[in-house]
């Protein structure tokens, strides 16, 4: 059953459009993409995620197989493809995928030559954001015009931030970005909440980090910690979201108590 199908069992509603963006690799975008999503669609709200990451992680990781994609984020930027005719069911039944595949990658380059480029994703969500609840933009880890794309169309941000040493590296600069496009392009945008991932609470850097961030960020930043987790690891390559893969891990448990706090701040 196609997504055309589906949708009008659901009616129009007030959408947050929130990107999962950090500069830095490795941090746990998509990880949080597709888990947030999943646990929020446990909740019974319509979830639509963008992944805008080439690399197709969270494609993957609702176990959408890229080479059988006729069409993918890349067509929507560039070919003029609606992006309602892309999008795949998952195996939550309220939550749904706009895929890419690695041929997103030339897509930065091609979009120089557009007009109105930065804005590309943000026309292209017009006529479809308004059936869902949320809609996450899984970006891409550097500040190019992917990311760019995606913060234009965006109503605020969701950073995830790794308990490493490194931390608040490169998050200043993605902050920078923000401000600049805020004053030129989205006057409204704003930073929706700063989760951290990978906390080990065995180790005294973890608290170190949660501690450093929380006085930068303040209430931004949300009070549920996404621990280290093998189930969390695991669930990717079995395609399925650890809601799924393992309803009773430590990971699903801090991804639901996630959603119920992105569900309060609105």
């Amino acid at each position: 059953m196609s997504y055309t199908d589906i949708k009008r069992h659901f009616p129009e509603r007030e959408t947050k459009v929130l990107a999962i963006t950090n500069q830095k690799g490795g941090v746990g975008k998509s990880t949080t993409a597709v888990n947030l999503a999943a646990a929020l669609g446990e909740d019974k709200k319509k979830v639509l995620v963008i992944d805008f990451d080439p690399q197709g992680n969270t494609t993957s990781g609702f176990g959408i197989e890229k080479d059988e994609l006729e069409a993918d984020m890349y067509n929507v930027l560039l070919d003029d493809v609606a992006i309602a005719d892309i999008i795949q069911p998952t195996v939550m039944k309220s939550v749904f995928v706009a895929p890419s595949t690695i041929q997103l990658a030339g897509a930065e380059i091609e979009l120089v030559s557009q007009m109105a480029r930065e804005t590309v994703l943000k026309a292209a969500l017009e006529g479809i954001k308004d059936e869902f609840d949320y809609v996450f933009i899984d970006c891409p880890p550097s500040l190019g015009l992917l990311t760019v794309n995606a913060l234009v169309a965006a109503d605020a941000l969701i950073i995830p931030i790794q308990c490493e040493f490194y931390a608040l590296e490169g998050v200043t600069k993605l902050l920078e970005s923000m401000r600049m496009i805020k004053n030129r392009l989205n006057p409204n945008l704003e930073v929706f909440g700063v989760v951290m991932t990978m906390y080990d609470s065995r180790t005294s850097l973890s608290r170190d980090v949660v501690d450093e961030v929380s006085k930068y960020f303040g209430k931004q930043m949300f009070k549920t910690v996404i621990p280290r987790n093998v189930k969390l690891s695991e669930a990717p390559s079995h395609g399925l979201p650890v809601i799924k893969y393992a309803r009773v891990s430590k990971g699903s448990m801090a991804y639901m108590k996630l959603a119920r706090e992105v569900v309060r701040r609105g």
